[in-house]
């Protein structure tokens, strides 16, 4: 070949290179999720923002919204959701904690024409309702039945979830899967549902759950809905003078939490992989806005995964980094 062959020859290669490879479009990911002061989601946060990484490179950027408090969750993440739309978002990632208040809300984003992911909340079912790409995360009935199964199966057969989270689709679900799984067991149990206020407010839950417990003597297992919650909820069995009587398990954790499972006030909590949530649902959109990729399998779980004195020195491992 001779030099103007290969000079052809090299042009025309770096065109079809050129047309070959989609131009990245510098994707506006907006992510919505939990308050900024819940452990459990600045390890959903941390894996949105190491994924973030990838988008940033390629000239993109990935924005976190989440409400100051959970007082009014369903309206609020649904201003978020619109506050998101209003500015110019290309992709976006939610959960579906409340339906009824969310879903006109992701139904404005689908008729925008905005491709977006359900993560940590709703299932595959509100994926599919709403016209999601994929849905990100934990079942949360199935979690809920893993604790109760767990708990049952120890011997601990009467039981109680702790809701502070009264209206949340997620929560209700949690409690709805520890009763069925304490039931396999032989066991049932009852819901205590606290108002909004008191999620998160350690002392407000650990009191709640010592009132309950000296009223309701033959509980003997717990179920918390929340980190925070489950603090309290150790405070107030300790405090009814129940401790080594009546076992707790949790949804999610943080370094308290496995503190408390090391310790032996706390007997399982159940790991959804939080960081997980974050990660794989910003990436999954940056691909699909750069270059129309898309993961066939729709709905991709995270949980649930049982922690327990068995494997909490792998997880704390995990939990110094900040992605457990």
């Amino acid at each position: 070949m001779n030099r103007l062959s290969r000079m052809v020859a090299s042009v025309s290669l770096t065109a079809l290179t050129a047309l070959a490879t989609p131009a990245a479009m510098a994707a506006k990911i907006f992510v919505i999720g939990g308050k900024p002061d819940d452990p459990f989601w600045s390890i959903v946060k941390r894996g949105a923002e190491d994924a973030g990484i990838v988008v940033k490179a390629e000239g993109g950027s990935v924005t976190w919204l989440a409400p100051q408090n959970y007082d009014n969750l369903g309206v609020d993440a649904a201003e978020l959701i619109r506050q998101a739309i209003d500015q110019k978002a290309d992709a976006i990632v939610a959960p579906d904690w409340v339906p009824a208040a969310m879903d006109p809300a992701f139904k404005a984003v689908k008729a925008a024409g905005i491709p977006f992911i359900v993560y940590n909340a709703g299932g595959i079912q509100a994926a599919d309702r709403l016209g999601a790409l994929n849905y990100v995360g934990a079942v949360d009935y199935k979690a809920g039945v893993a604790a109760g199964a767990y708990l049952g199966k120890a011997g601990n057969k009467v039981g109680v979830c702790v809701n502070s989270l009264p209206g949340a689709a997620n929560i209700e679900d949690y409690c709805k899967g520890f009763a069925e799984g304490i039931g396999k067991a032989g066991g049932k149990a009852d819901v205590l549902p606290l108002p909004a206020t008191a999620e998160g407010n350690v002392t407000a839950v650990a009191q709640a759950t010592r009132a309950y417990l000296l009223q309701h003597p033959q509980v003997n297992a717990v179920m918390a809905t929340a980190n925070l919650d489950a603090v309290g909820i150790a405070q107030g069995i300790a405090q009814a003078g129940k401790a080594g009587k009546v076992k707790l398990c949790g949804i999610n954790f943080d370094q308290a939490i496995l503190a408390q499972i090391s310790a032996g006030t706390q007997a399982c909590a159940v790991d959804q992989q939080g960081y997980q949530q974050g990660f794989y649902a910003v990436s999954i959109l940056n691909g699909y806005v750069n270059y129309g990729l898309t993961i066939p399998t729709r709905e991709i779980l995270t949980g649930p995964g049982v922690v327990d004195a068995s494997n909490i020195k792998t997880t704390l491992a995990g939990a110094k980094k900040g992605t457990r």
